[in-house]
């Protein structure tokens, strides 16, 4: 018997560096925006996933600071977005073998770590 089925997911990141995260996501990152709210904004990363950013002060969740999170996302071409980043000023790692893949990372405004990997 199934537990239960998800058809969407959404991860929310609680931010006291709010403004600079979301501007992170829009303008760097270039995810699209589903839904914005005063403090409140829902980035699509795939059909039925999604990523938002709340402003820590106007909710009744704290930050995390990034301790222990790490956002994992495959993407296609792993050498174009590590050089569209790095030529954009954004500080990012090589790009190394990881359990067969290859991977790099970076960090948000909030201190949350970014793994990207093809």
């Amino acid at each position: 018997m199934k537990f239960m089925t998800i058809h969407r997911t959404n991860t929310i990141l609680y931010c006291n560096q709010w403004d600079a995260t979301v501007r992170f996501y829009r303008d760097v990152i270039n995810l699209p925006v589903l839904l914005q709210k005063a403090w409140f904004v829902e980035f699509q990363l795939t059909d039925h996933g999604c990523m938002s950013v709340a402003d820590a002060s106007r909710a009744s969740v704290n930050s995390a600071g990034g301790a222990g999170i790490t956002l994992s996302w495959q993407v296609e071409d792993i050498d174009a977005v590590h050089d569209r980043l790095a030529s954009g000023g954004i500080a990012v790692g090589p790009i190394k073998g990881k359990w067969g893949a290859r991977a790099f990372f970076l960090f948000d405004p909030e201190g949350n770590r970014i793994e990207l990997w093809a």
